[in-house]
């Protein structure tokens, strides 16, 4: 994560004191107890990856729920990853600089000061965190005050929504919309897009950030680079910093083009950048020592050796697969322009559910439940990428992640198609 006037703004945070609502004194039920959880928690305790990853290891399913490769990162990670395990250093296995080793940052203001045509201080303007996650929450906690407005785009990943809320402030939500007629579906992620009328109705006085991902989770979705410009623009005018979460930018497929919106014009001072060392080396359960593998990419960077250049190539065919096998059998995906995932229109299948437990549950969790239970097979609701306020208008669609071994991919074929001849 990177940002060229962190310093700066960092102090102004400071100096400045909190903006928005008073603090309210708690009612005395609340505080009667010191083991309840803090109020800013309040209503996003519950998590969707607990009940589905428990649901799908319970029934044995084949998971393509959960966005992980189950294939080994490139063996020059693994090499190097060796290397510095078994090295004779005994101080790389010690405490190191707190906002990232030096190799490393060095590496990472070398790689990312090319893309972006900038010159880019690796030890002002590059913090590494533990993962794109504490990058995402770090980010909140440093530049969102009590009362501040925040954007998010939906569907969203889960930990925006939570992450705001903890840092005080309110959540502020706009949709992409699918541009397709019930005659005429949208079959792509590309033809799901924001009104910029309305995203820019959302902008007002007390608007801190816009929260960006692409390429985009759940969807796919890579935005072009007129999509970016409005985005910008809307910033640039109203003095908006820009979350930019960029993980999947190495995974495009089709001739689309990852565009850092940092390197648009006026973007670089207002833009907070976060990319994955995990998801670039398809090793997500790493969360430093990739230094080297940075370094060689930026070697060969471009060329057919190169693991970045080869990756969405080697993904674009398990997507490929994937979409295949749903359209033969009668499901309607809509094809990703990057990422690790694709969603699935459920609406046409005509499933008939058990009743629901809970009637205010929506009908992709139910039918994600019923695919864990009767079919053997884990997916994610879409709805838990959106605010309780528009769920219900996108309670038609399931999460699946291609990114998995041959072998996973061809499991879930066999139970989907053994599903559509029997009905």
């Amino acid at each position: 994560m990177w940002r060229r006037t962190a310093l700066s703004l960092g102090r102004r945070q400071l100096q400045g004191g909190p903006r928005g609502h008073a603090n309210q004194v708690p009612p005395a039920s609340f505080r009667m107890s010191h083991k309840r959880p803090a109020r800013r928690i309040l209503g996003v305790e519950k998590n969707i990856w607990l009940e589905f990853t428990e649901m799908a290891a319970k029934y044995k399913s084949v998971d393509l729920g959960q966005g992980f490769p189950n294939f080994s990162p490139p063996d020059f990670v693994r090499q190097a990853f060796s290397d510095v395990v078994s090295g004779e250093d005994c101080l790389m296995h010690q405490y190191t600089r707190a906002f990232g080793h030096p190799t490393l940052v060095k590496i990472l203001a070398k790689l990312y000061g090319q893309l972006l045509g900038q010159s880019i201080d690796p030890f002002g303007d590059i913090l590494v965190t533990v993962g794109a996650y504490e990058a995402l929450f770090t980010a909140f906690q440093a530049l969102v005050d009590e009362g501040d407005e925040v954007i998010i785009i939906e569907p969203f990943f889960d930990c925006y929504e939570p992450m705001v809320k903890m840092a005080g402030g309110h959540c502020v939500f706009v949709p992409l919309r699918p541009k397709g007629t019930p005659d005429k579906p949208a079959l792509s992620s590309g033809e799901w897009a924001l009104d910029p009328d309305e995203l820019a109705s959302k902008f007002t006085e007390r608007t801190k950030a816009i929260v960006l991902n692409t390429p985009h989770n759940p969807l796919g979705k890579v935005f072009k680079r007129e999509e970016l410009q409005v985005i910008a623009e809307l910033c640039v005018k109203h003095d908006v910093l820009c979350i930019s979460d960029e993980v999947y930018e190495w995974i495009v497929f089709d001739g689309n083009e990852h565009i850092k919106i940092a390197s648009l014009p006026g973007m670089w001072a207002q833009t907070v950048t976060i990319g994955s060392a995990g998801k670039t080396f398809s090793a997500t359960g790493w969360k430093e020592a990739v230094a080297r593998g940075f370094q060689r990419e930026l070697d060969v960077l471009g060329r057919p050796e190169s693991y970045l250049f080869q990756l969405p190539r080697q993904l674009q065919e398990k997507r490929n697969r994937l979409v295949e096998c749903l359209l033969s059998v009668g499901m309607r995906p809509i094809i990703p322009e990057g990422g690790y995932f694709l969603i699935v229109d459920i609406s046409a299948l005509n499933v008939e559910l058990p009743e629901p437990a809970d009637e205010e549950e929506p009908y992709d969790y139910r039918f994600a439940k019923w695919l864990i239970k009767t079919k053997g097979m884990a997916t994610i609701p879409v709805s838990a990428f959106y605010s309780l306020g528009h769920r219900k208008d996108f309670a038609s669609y399931i999460r699946l992640c291609y990114v998995k071994e041959d072998s996973t991919l061809e499991a879930a074929e066999k139970i989907l198609k053994e599903w559509h001849l029997t009905k």
